[in-house]
């Protein structure tokens, strides 16, 4: 590895360096990440000599800024560190991002503007992982996947050489990295375009568990006729040695949902509410998810309906030792077809379910036993940007998209030097 430690200009570690543990830790604790050396890179050159240092040496890649996504694919790779690559601008409604760039940083530069990024429910996430996975947006109701909205990525293929890829200059690849994921190029920068949002409302309504029954009929009375700017999830909650609660967390992309949300303020005895006009800025406090690396284990499914089969299970128990079993709204634009869309696609499931808990047996068994009894509601498929250890890259695509991703990662990757978080081979 010294000819590689010679060749960049940020830093390298190997196993028995010290701090190489905390180098190669993921976001999710409970994932282990075996690799062989990591790569914090400074710049895009850092990134194109390890890449070209790979491919050399008959080694894999792959690439990660914070590690939100983090699979178990890692095994004998070096780690590509890009969360230096952090700089955000935004020049006539386009954002120009690194490869390192968090959503927080895009929608603070937004939210003067009156525009919004199609982020999802945390600040931190890593706008390049998320974007090259699909991305489900609080707003991708209104204008689809966060791919979707991608100008441009600059990147570094598989042979080292840096790359600018569009629709004009390499539709094949502009196509798979719009949701196909990060095994075809490492990206070392992206260009979306933005969203009017001059108003946001937004916030969480929050009751006992006791009310779940209520909340719930509610949350399918207001979901059956919601327009693509109004977005609600539904959310079972149980934080460890506390009580139970029930939440719906929304968004309304204007001034005032007026009575779109009634239904709700019909439920009695909320213990909190939330609600109000807020900058995009803050978009992240609504789900108020934590900040900072931590083990978690979860599943999630893609559901044909939310009628009284599918009502039954989530409420037959408590969901111990869950922390939360979380109903999103998809439907609106994710249902249609994008023009010049790419690998992410469409949905046609109207809602999805994400189950979640801390690493343990008890917990594993839970999601098992929850994710068996919707098995009848479910098709069977995961968005990429949702995928867990031990799953696989083929549960997020259509047969069809899946065939043509394999195709093009033959193609121009034939040593598998870089390598995704779910791998398409």
């Amino acid at each position: 590895m010294n000819e590689l430690k010679n060749a960049i200009s940020g830093s390298t570690w190997t196993v028995g360096d010290p701090g190489f543990d905390e180098a190669r830790r993921p976001w999710n604790l409970a994932v282990d990440q075996p690799v062989l050396a990591v790569v914090e890179a400074a710049d895009t050159d850092d990134v194109a000599a390890t890449i070209s240092y790979a491919a050399l040496h008959g080694l894999a890649v792959t690439a990660q800024p914070t590690g939100h996504g983090a699979g178990a694919s890692s095994e004998g790779a070096i780690l590509l560190r890009t969360h230096r690559l952090n700089s955000v601008e935004i020049i006539d409604g386009v954002a120009r991002a690194g490869a390192g760039a968090q959503w927080g940083q895009v929608l603070a530069a937004a939210s003067p503007l009156g525009l919004t990024g199609l982020a999802g429910s945390s600040p931190v996430v890593g706008v390049t992982g998320y974007t090259l996975g699909g991305g489900l947006s609080w707003f991708s109701r209104a204008y689809g996947f966060a791919a979707d909205s991608v100008l441009a990525f600059d990147a570094v293929d598989a042979g080292g050489a840096k790359i600018r890829v569009t629709a004009q200059t390499d539709p094949e690849l502009f196509w798979a990295l719009r949701g196909g994921g990060g095994d075809f190029a490492v990206v070392t920068g992206l260009e979306f375009g933005l969203h009017p949002a001059p108003f946001l409302y937004g916030g969480r309504i929050m009751w006992p568990v006791e009310r779940a029954p209520e909340v719930l009929a509610a949350y399918r009375e207001v979901t059956a006729t919601a327009p693509d700017e109004l977005t609600v999830w539904f959310d079972l909650l149980k934080f460890p040695g506390g009580p139970g609660f029930v939440a719906v967390d929304c968004t309304f992309l204007g001034e005032h949902p007026g009575a779109l949300l009634s239904p709700f303020e019909r439920v009695g005895g909320a213990i909190s509410d939330s609600r109000g006009l807020l900058p995009v800025a803050e978009l992240g406090g609504i789900c108020a998810e934590p900040t900072d690396p931590s083990p978690g284990m979860s599943s999630a499914h893609l559901l044909t309906s939310l009628d009284d089969a599918v009502a039954e299970v989530l409420l037959a128990e408590p969901i111990d030792p869950l922390i939360s079993v979380q109903i999103r709204h998809l439907g609106g634009a994710l249902s249609r077809p994008a023009p010049g869309g790419g690998a992410a696609g469409h949905l046609d499931e109207p809602y999805l379910a994400y189950l979640l808990g801390l690493p343990s047996q008890a917990t594993a068994d839970r999601i098992e036993g929850l994710s068996k009894a919707l098995v009848p509601h479910t098709t069977g498929r995961t968005p990429y940007t949702m995928l867990h250890s031990g799953e696989h890259a083929a549960s997020a695509f259509p047969r069809e998209t899946l065939d043509r991703l394999r195709d093009l990662k033959r193609t121009r990757d034939p040593r598998g030097v870089i390598r995704a978080n779910f791998p398409v081979l």
